[in-house]
């Protein structure tokens, strides 16, 4: 999406894109309009860690990663020693599939964003929890060609959003609730 957007087949691109300085000289951003954060997500009945120090001293402890996403990173250089080719983390193609292997016990722990582990959750609600503080966070933001004159208007749709709260109302409502239909 950042090529094509910075190649003008499009005017502007929103499908969480982390605002980094290295895509930055790409296209331009808008602020953010969410923050996404990493939280360790366990089967419902741990007990051997709470924090990410206590996980890396065990060295029977696994980890479920999809390779190259930031939970992946967040993994290798939040909790573990900084060696990608860590053998306590355990590949899988899918989010999904660290998921599953997690709640079968062949693994210990995924990294995973507070509104994609909801979803897991509620459709685990007696298998899975979410332990411990925030591992790693980015900011999304809408990108644009460059100097578009696009930018500004969006800043300032979300900056309105976010200062009368209506971007956390969007965000419990789509993201947290149930019913996603609910008021």
């Amino acid at each position: 999406m950042i090529a094509a957007v910075k190649a003008r087949q499009f005017d502007v691109g929103m499908d969480g894109i982390t605002i980094t300085e290295e895509r930055a000289k790409e296209v331009d951003f808008s602020i953010p309009y969410l923050r996404s954060e990493q939280f360790m997500l366990v089967r419902a009945n741990e007990d051997r860690f709470s924090t990410p120090e206590e996980f890396k001293a065990n060295p029977k402890l696994l980890i479920g990663s999809q390779a190259g996403t930031t939970n992946f990173y967040a993994a290798v250089y939040n909790v573990l020693d900084g060696d990608e080719k860590n053998p306590r983390i355990i590949i899988f193609e899918t989010f999904g599939a660290s998921v599953q292997a997690l709640i079968k016990g062949d693994g210990d722990m995924v990294l995973m964003d507070k509104t994609s582990s909801a979803g897991y959750i509620g459709a685990n609600p007696d298998k899975l929890k979410l332990i411990g503080d925030p591992l790693a966070g980015e900011d999304f933001g809408f990108i644009f060609t460059p100097k578009s004159d696009l930018r500004a208007s969006f800043d300032q749709a979300i900056s309105s959003m976010n200062q009368d709260g209506f971007l956390d109302h969007l965000s419990n409502r789509w993201f947290f609730l149930f019913n996603a239909s609910a008021k």
